[in-house]
């Protein structure tokens, strides 16, 4: 019998290669797993990613019950990283479904959190994603600062990340304001 960790693992291989039918067995075996060994906490990690699994398919109501839960049991366990954790990827599949509004505070609670527990590069992703919706519901600049902030907290920028920063520091520079350029900029 495998353990519920290489069942974890197995599952997450097959969810990267989109085998969702596959990967939600297996999490969900892993959960069962998890749970008959008394460690809840990685039982509702189990119920976060089938949730990731619902979302990839499409099921967002599912998603949504299934990560609410475990955002519940990592409340009540005081959990407050996997808690945040929880809220970002909740902010995801409100995302997904159409439900801005939901998806922003999901977002605007997680960054607080990671922000309060110097975790600072989820917090810098947190603040991307909740960009990104910002700039896709026609926030444009307030997307546009918030993007800025949260390229701050990323220490591996990718080439696209690079250049957008380039272009904000140019516009900072434009209009007088902001920060000088970091060291973190010449990378």
């Amino acid at each position: 019998m495998s353990t519920a960790n290489e069942l974890q693992e197995q599952g997450v291989k097959l969810f990267q290669e989109h085998d969702y039918t596959g990967a939600a067995e297996l999490f969900r075996q892993a959960q069962e797993a998890y749970a008959a060994a008394g460690q809840a906490d990685m039982a509702a990690e189990m119920m976060v990613n089938i949730g990731l699994v619902h979302r990839a398919l499409g099921e967002h109501d599912r998603a949504a019950t299934l990560i609410e839960e475990a955002l519940n049991v990592f409340t009540a366990m005081g959990d407050d990283l996997r808690a945040a954790q929880a809220l970002g990827n909740l902010g995801g599949v409100f995302a997904a479904r159409g439900d801005k509004e939901q998806a922003m505070t999901c977002y605007r609670q997680a960054a607080d959190t990671f922000k309060e527990l110097g975790e600072n590069r989820l917090y810098g992703e947190t603040l991307l994603a909740l960009a990104d919706l910002q700039v896709r519901s026609g926030q444009i600049m307030v997307g546009a600062a918030t993007y800025e902030a949260g390229l701050e907290y990323i220490e591996h920028l990718s080439g696209p990340q690079k250049v957008l920063r380039g272009l904000l520091d140019i516009r900072r520079r434009l209009i007088g304001s902001g920060a000088p350029p970091s060291d973190k900029d010449s990378a």
